[in-house]
C-alpha cells in the first residue's frame, strides 16, 4: 500500500486524482530512488504502466515493486540508455535521475554535480522528441538565493518568482547543486517553448521519509539518536530551520503536477511553509524514543547549508487547494518506525559516520 493512503490530509486528495492516471503509461528516472520509488508506488496503485530508469548509484532494487506486471525496470545511466525507444508512447515523464545527497555530499563533489546539466538535457529532449506530454523535473529549494535564505531572525518565505534568471538577483543558488537545479528549470522551459510538452519545475524541500539514507540530515539525526549518540552531534549551530516535508507530502506534489493540463511551463514549491529549527526536530525524535543524551556538540566546522528555509505555498494552494500539511510528529513517528526495522542500518557510531558524507 503506498503511503499517501496512511494519513488523512493526503487520502482524499489522492483518491481525487485516481482517474486521472489510471492506464496512463509513465517514465520515472531515478525511480529506484528514495522519493522515486514512492512515486513509482503511487502510480503503480493507479494502475498506471510505468517505466524505472535508474541506474543504482543510490536506488535500491528492493524499493520497486519487481513482480509487478505493470512495471518494467531499466537498469542504465539516462545519459546512455536509448531513451527515444523506451520513452515511445509515454504520457508523463518524471525526471528524478540527478547526482545528488546530502549536504555533506553535495559540498564536497561541485565537480560531479555538474552532470546534472547533462542528465536533464538528455532526459528533458528524449522525452519531447518522443511526443511526451507532460515532464515534471525534480528541482530543488536550492535553487532559490542564499540571500533570502541567511538569517534565523528575518524569516522568509520562499516564492517561485523569487528564483528564476530573468529577475536581476534572481539567480544566486545555494551551491553548485543549486545551481544546475535552477538551470534545469531553465533548460525544461526554454525546450518546451516550442513543443507540444508541458513542463513543470518541483520545488523538493527538505523531504524525509522511509527509504532516504543516512547522509540526509533527518535519517542521521534519527541514526544518532537510536546509537544513543552522547554527546549527540549536530552539524552547525542546530539554530538553523528547515522545513522538514514529509516524503508522501512531495510524492502528492509531483503526482499534482503530473496531471495538471494548464499552462506549458511552470515551477511550483512542494515543501510546508514551517521553519522548524534543527534542534526542534531533534527534540521531537528524542521525545518520541523516550531517550535524550546528556550534552549536544554543535560541530560549527561541518557544513550546514542556509540559516533558514521554508516555503511559500500561495501558488499551490491557489492551484491544487492543497499544501504539505503531514506534521513533524507525524512524519518523524513513520520514519522512526521504518528505520527500526532496517536490516543494514547503522549499528555503531563509527560506522555511521562514515556514511555522512556519502552519497
Amino acid at each position: 500500500m503506498t503511503i499517501l493512503r496512511e494519513f488523512d490530509n493526503t487520502r482524499a486528495k489522492f483518491e481525487s486524482i485516481t482517474s486521472q492516471y489510471k492506464n496512463l503509461k509513465c517514465a520515472v528516472t531515478g525511480g529506484a530512488s528514495f522519493i522515486g520509488s514512492h512515486l513509482v508506488d503511487a502510480l503503480l496503485s493507479f494502475d498506471c504502466n510505468v517505466i524505472v530508469i535508474d541506474d543504482l548509484t543510490s536506488g535500491k532494487k528492493e524499493n520497486l515493486q519487481l513482480s509487478n506486471k505493470n512495471l518494467k525496470f531499466v537498469e542504465g545511466d539516462v545519459t546512455e540508455v536509448d531513451l527515444l525507444s523506451t520513452f515511445s508512447n509515454v504520457d508523463i515523464v518524471f525526471n528524478l535521475a540527478a547526482i545528488h545527497g546530502g549536504r555533506g555530499f553535495i559540498e564536497s563533489q561541485g565537480k560531479l554535480m555538474l552532470k546534472n546539466l547533462m542528465i536533464d538535457q538528455v532526459v528533458f529532449e528524449a522525452a519531447i522528441s518522443s511526443g511526451v506530454k507532460t515532464i515534471v523535473h525534480a528541482s530543488s529549494a536550492c535553487a532559490y538565493p542564499t540571500e533570502l535564505q541567511d538569517s534565523v531572525t528575518n524569516l522568509n518565505y520562499l516564492s517561485e518568482k523569487s528564483a528564476n534568471f530573468i529577475t536581476p538577483g534572481g539567480a544566486f543558488a545555494d551551491g553548485v547543486y543549486g545551481w544546475t537545479k535552477l538551470m534545469g528549470e531553465f533548460q525544461l522551459s526554454t525546450l518546451v517553448a516550442n513543443s507540444n510538452t508541458k513542463g513543470r519545475s518541483a520545488r523538493i524541500f527538505t523531504a524525509y521519509g522511509e527509504r532516504e539514507n543516512e547522509s540526509h540530515a533527518a535519517i542521521a539525526l534519527i541514526a544518532k539518536s537510536l546509537l544513543k549518540m552522547d554527546p549527540f552531534e549536530v552539524w552547525g549551530s542546530g539554530q538553523q530551520t528547515r522545513n522538514f516535508t514529509y516524503v508522501a507530502d512531495t510524492v502528492m506534489g509531483l503526482l499534482l503536477l503530473g496531471q495538471d493540463q494548464d499552462g506549458l511551463y511552470y515551477a511550483a514549491n512542494i515543501g510546508t511553509t514551517q521553519h522548524v529549527k534543527v534542534v526542534d526536530f531533534v527534540s521531537e525524535i528524542h521525545k518520541q524514543i523516550d531517550w535524550k543524551p546528556g550534552s549536544f556538540f554543535f560541530d560549527k566546522s561541518k557544513p550546514e547549508g542556509v540559516a533558514s528555509r521554508a516555503s511559500n505555498n500561495e501558488y499551490i494552494l491557489s492551484k491544487f487547494d492543497w499544501e504539505p500539511s503531514i506534521s513533524i510528529s507525524e512524519g518523524i513517528s513513520a520514519t522512526l518506525k521504518w528505520y527500526k526495522d532496517k536490516l543494514d542500518r547503522s549499528t555503531s557510531i563509527l560506522e555511521l559516520k562514515e556514511k555522512l558524507n556519502a552519497r
